[in-house]
């Protein structure tokens, strides 16, 4: 059993929690190989920075003597997996690499995961140089479960910014749009069917879909549902104007097939140079300066969203690292979190491109700076993009299905349903789905 000599009251507050931490590490040393010869399973979703996990996962093992056996799944499948498994009180994994746009309130509401506040607070379990208030407040906040439990640590709040071709901008002469109405024009403008050159790609899969319309809908200063959860806002006019530009864009300026697009379709299109933009996470940009794959490593750009007709905003999905409540080797788990989750992993996330970390000193780290791959541009894109980050899906419990709803009423538009009479008809469905969520 893990000793624990400090455990933080659930009526602390959350501002609190620098100070407390601050005073328990007061304690000098640390032991690492306090857990040696443990075994641990990490369940991990499929993106970029889980491959820096796995690259440096043998680093890990050194310093800690616990051997690992890490797995990425695609995170449509890694969700409803671990939720099943959760919801069994017998998980596989050790360490769950936890998406919190989507299962904050159900893992929170059915406390799943081990509250990790008394573990922060602990020196035999937290090194004195881990630096918990080196946290961005905005991660913090959204790791931070109603009732005050911390659940998770965050990782990597994945901000949206838009890829850009600029030699395909040159040869038609145009500059990157600065509003969300100018983005339209530019598009069509860019798109030559006949050549095979399109202005814009972004996903049209049924669920996956959902964040695009919702980064338009941020231009309106909208979301989808009201402050405490309970009533939907997705039919509108703001919600519909942005699924009208979501239409427009997809139907009149995108690839053919891309109705059926995730993420990864929509990264290797754009990397073959015929597409002028892609609005999606700035965690996929790593391929794109892969000279074996890609052909625009000269060419991209990276842009922070533009204005739409009220504001300005990137919209943010946050990934953390969390550990069952039933789980058998919480200590060794915590190691892991902590380890992932520290200067070193972060800073190299930050440095290879991989995603856009919740620690704020990586964002100043004279290496990091000196040695990301993509420059000044993309850096000055991330950073503005912290500032003007939103949350870009409902804090509710049913976020899948809201996904599932709204995807195929997005994805219906594109094939010429009316963006009003389609979100109309999903908001009449999904107002009970939520109701009941809440009751």
């Amino acid at each position: 059993m893990i000793r624990r000599r400090s455990v933080l009251k659930g009526s602390v507050a959350l501002l609190a929690m620098p100070a407390i931490i601050g005073r328990a590490r007061a304690a000098s040393g640390f032991d690492w190989k306090q857990f040696k010869g443990t075994h641990i399973e990490v369940s991990l979703s499929k993106n970029p920075r889980s491959d820096v996990l796995q690259k440096h996962q043998k680093e890990f093992e050194e310093l800690t003597g616990i051997t690992v056996g890490s797995e990425q799944i695609p995170e449509q499948q890694q969700r409803p997996k671990a939720a099943i498994e959760l919801a069994s009180g017998r998980p596989s994994f050790d360490v769950l690499m936890v998406s919190l746009h989507v299962s904050k309130r159900l893992f929170g509401r059915a406390k799943w995961l081990e509250d990790l506040k008394p573990y922060l607070a602990n020196p035999q379990l937290t090194a004195p140089d881990y630096d918990f208030a080196d946290m961005g407040p905005g991660a913090v906040k959204t790791a931070t479960q109603p009732d005050g439990r911390m659940d998770s640590l965050p990782l990597n709040p994945d901000l949206w910014i838009v890829f850009w071709n600029k030699q395909l901008f040159k040869e038609k002469g145009l500059a990157f749009p600065s509003s969300m109405s100018e983005l339209l024009e530019t598009a069509r403008k860019l798109t030559d069917k006949s050549k095979g050159t399109y202005g814009f790609v972004g996903r049209g899969l049924k669920n996956a879909n959902v964040p695009v319309w919702t980064s338009w809908l941020l231009g309106e200063n909208a979301y989808t549902v009201t402050a405490d959860g309970k009533k939907l806002l997705t039919d509108t006019p703001d919600a519909v104007w942005a699924a009208q530009l979501y239409r427009d864009l997809m139907r009149d300026c995108a690839p053919p097939g891309s109705i059926g697009f995730n993420w990864n379709e929509c990264q290797t299109s754009f990397s073959q140079g015929k597409i002028a933009m892609w609005l999606d996470g700035v965690g996929f940009s790593a391929p794109l300066l892969d000279r074996k794959s890609s052909k625009v490593v000269d060419t991209v750009g990276f842009a922070v969203v533009p204005k739409g007709p009220k504001a300005q905003h990137s919209a943010s999905f946050v990934d953390s690292m969390g550990i069952p409540a039933a789980g058998k080797n919480k200590g060794a788990a915590y190691l892991y979190c902590q380890w992932a989750t520290s200067k070193k992993i972060m800073a190299e996330i930050l440095r290879t491109g991989s995603g856009t970390p919740a620690r704020l000193s990586v964002y100043s780290d004279p290496q990091v700076v000196r040695e990301n791959k993509f420059g000044k541009e993309w850096l000055d894109a991330v950073m503005e993009s912290q500032k003007i980050s939103a949350p870009g899906l409902p804090e509710i419990v049913p976020v899948t299905e809201f996904r599932d709803t709204f995807g195929v009423a997005l994805t219906n538009m594109i094939t010429g349903a009316d963006p009003a009479a389609e979100l109309k008809k999903a908001t009449q469905a999904f107002q009970p789905v939520l109701d009941k969520s809440n009751a």
